[in-house]
């Protein structure tokens, strides 16, 4: 019987159920009657998306991705990925983005005073809200330095709100984001002409990117991967950090070993600088347990340009290809009581060489996630100076259940009640 795969709880459903009754590779047809195969063996993953990845382009799905995000690096293949990705690459520098730290230390300390008062008067926290409004003004003054203030809140209103507000990823919100396409267009044109000396922001990275024969962004490239770094950078920071303040609030014991190595490493927010972050191990680890049980894109598609061999399988071309780092992350077989918050899974000492592990929360290979080092960086921040500041409280004993849209979020929004940690 053909099965239908997207973004929706059926999908898990079915491909938990796959792997629980045939194993780690099982073959679908599709409604349209295209072979389908879901795999869930680590190694094959792996092949396909590092040393086969040439063979595979976007699957089914990312129309949906397209529609919202235009033609950026996410949604593009071939020849108009490559150059895009050779271009933004130097942007995403470890160098280049510790340019950004003092930045992501104001967007805490910001956090760290409303908190503050939230607590002193004993209001409870939408941590959804917070984490939210956390990473989105944390990206747009990433991308757009001084242009933040001067352009994109000259109304004195921010017109990205409603991506932290609305968690609906629907046509309504395509609308609306291509509706701001205008307004980056007058940002990049002020920029263009702007000669000035500017503080390092992605914006101007990205303008003054240049491919190998000296060509750079026209307008239409520069909107298509601005909105793409906008969408998916915050939404993948916010979304992992309200995961993580849920799971601290759940585990004392965690937001405890949290707290001993952030007063060890960044004792104060002026502390704070490439060394400290570096020794944040604990908080390193923390962050990629949660990643484990809560990967941001849960589910993603490749279609096969040739034939290929899966194991004692034939992959002919055009097969659609599905894979699920949720389930993975979640499968007995490859991670011990695979339910249990375990950090010390990803604790490693320094300099030891990593396995490779069941594990792909910003996919492998070349189209791994170029923002992966900012995004790892600005939550290490963010829990360092805020987790040692504050207890955390779970309102209620109901679990939030998952919302398996284009990202993996939380159905409903998480509330805490936070208190003032005694120094």
């Amino acid at each position: 019987m053909p099965v239908s795969l997207g973004v929706d709880p059926a999908t898990l459903d079915i491909l938990q159920s796959a792997c629980s009754d045939f194993g780690n590779i099982v073959a679908f047809t599709r409604p349209n009657g295209r072979l389908a195969y879901f795999i869930n063996d680590p190694l094959e993953i792996r092949r396909m998306l590092v040393r086969q990845h040439s063979n595979y382009i976007k699957g089914p799905g990312f129309e949906r991705v397209k529609m919202l995000l235009g033609n950026g690096l996410i949604v593009s293949d071939g020849d108009v990925w490559r150059r895009s990705r050779t271009m933004i690459q130097p942007a995403f520098s470890r160098a280049n983005v510790h340019q950004l730290v003092n930045l992501m230390v104001r967007c805490c300390e910001k956090r760290n005073k409303r908190w503050t008062s939230a607590a002193e008067a004993g209001e409870v926290l939408n941590i959804t809200q917070e984490t939210s409004d956390f990473a989105l003004e944390l990206i747009l003054r990433s991308i757009f330095g001084a242009d933040y203030d001067r352009f994109v809140l000259a109304d004195g209103i921010n017109p990205f709100a409603f991506l932290s507000d609305d968690s609906a990823r629907d046509l309504r919100v395509v609308l609306k984001v291509r509706e701001l396409r205008r307004l980056v267009l007058g940002v990049i044109s002020e920029r263009r002409r702007d000669t000035s000396e500017h503080s390092y922001d992605f914006l101007g990275a990205y303008v003054n990117a240049r491919d190998k024969s000296g060509n750079a962004f026209d307008d239409d490239e520069l909107l298509d991967e601005l909105m793409t770094l906008i969408i998916a950078g915050y939404e993948t920071s916010a979304g992992t950090l309200n995961w993580a303040w849920f799971l601290l609030a759940r585990n004392p014991q965690l937001h405890t070993a949290l707290v001993v190595e952030a007063r060890t490493h960044i004792p104060d927010a002026k502390a704070v600088d490439s060394e400290s972050i570096a020794g944040m191990r604990y908080a390193q680890a923390f962050l990629e347990e949660t990643l484990r049980l809560y990967p941001p894109v849960w589910i993603f598609s490749r279609r096969a340009i040739a034939d290929d061999q899966l194991k004692d399988y034939d992959l002919p071309a055009g097969t659609d290809i599905y894979l699920s780092p949720y389930v993975l992350h979640r499968s007995e077989c490859f991670w011990p009581q695979p339910l249990t918050v375990d950090p010390e899974r990803f604790v490693t000492e320094p300099g030891a060489a990593k396995g490779e592990p069941a594990y792909f929360p910003f996919s492998l290979g070349p189209r791994r996630c170029l923002g992966e080092y900012f995004s790892f960086l600005e939550m290490k921040i963010h829990l360092g100076i805020l987790a040692q500041k504050f207890t955390m409280q779970p309102v209620g004993d109901a679990d939030p259940l998952l919302d398996l849209g284009i990202n993996l979020r939380s159905q409903s929004d998480i509330f805490l009640r936070p208190g003032l940690r005694i120094p």
